[in-house]
């Protein structure tokens, strides 16, 4: 089973070559995933084999209506196998948009399992101050964060988020060397002569105090691991519980459109 990875020819090739374009677009919806499938059926059954819950990324169809447009999606799965819910990125960053669509409040959720209560943003939705604040108040004990950014920005991102929320943050970003990529594709070459990595990675796990307790992982593959204690959860909002104590409901207003577009 292959699930395809992110897309970086969307940086590298202009809009006006539509034919290299098209083509990279069958190849990415031919191999996206629809919620659920005999992929998502394998996922599930991994996940019970391993008593592990899985948080994954892919590309998800809209299996809902035209099954020809895509989202940034991710899939939530419990250690019995049994999928929780999906959610799909509010908004793609900039050429991103020239192959995701836009998510909608209905997939902004939080999921008991039997680690925490989980819940996901990708990538640069974590720059949005109301998507965060959407998912604190959701009460989310571990955030996980999938990720393309690679920069030493990213991590102070993620060790600010956790601080502010007060919770744990898994911050996945994908290592991608050129080896990776099959000679078939032509956006290869435009890539510097002697480069590498693509991307070199970066994963990290934060605590709620901002610390990190693993990684980051840079320039290799693996897996990273760290024991996390909830009570720190509670710690740390003793002094800043931004949807606690530290709200001022007097003063803002927040809410969330949690109807879906169709």
């Amino acid at each position: 089973m292959f699930i395809s990875g992110y897309p970086d020819w969307v940086w590298l090739i202009p809009n006006s070559k539509g034919a290299e374009l098209n083509e990279l677009y069958l190849r990415l919806v031919e191999n996206a995933i629809s919620v659920p499938d005999n992929s998502t059926d394998k996922l599930c059954e991994a996940a019970k084999a391993a008593k592990v819950n899985v948080v994954i990324g892919m590309h998800e169809r809209n299996s809902e209506t035209s099954n020809s447009s895509l989202y940034n999606s991710l899939l939530f799965i419990d250690k019995n196998g049994i999928i929780l819910g999906k959610h799909r990125k509010l908004i793609p960053t900039g050429g991103e948009r020239l192959i995701w669509s836009q998510g909608d409040g209905s997939t902004l959720s939080c999921y008991d399992t039997s680690v925490g209560k989980i819940a996901g943003l990708i990538c640069w939705e974590n720059f949005m101050p109301l998507a965060r604040n959407a998912i604190y108040e959701l009460g989310t004990q571990i955030l996980i964060s999938p990720t393309w950014d690679k920069s030493p920005n990213w991590i102070q991102t993620m060790q600010h988020v956790a601080r502010e929320g007060g919770l744990f943050v898994i911050s996945a970003c994908m290592p991608l060397k050129m080896d990776n990529i099959p000679e078939e594709y032509e956006f290869k070459n435009l890539y510097p002569d002697g480069r590498e990595w693509i991307n070199v990675g970066n994963s990290a796990i934060i605590s709620p105090n901002g610390k990190l307790i693993a990684g980051p992982l840079e320039a290799k593959e693996g897996i990273l691991y760290a024991d996390i204690d909830l009570q720190d959860i509670i710690k740390a909002k003793r002094m800043f519980d931004v949807v606690g104590h530290y709200s001022r409901p007097d003063v803002f207003n927040f809410s969330i459109n949690q109807k879906g577009k169709n």
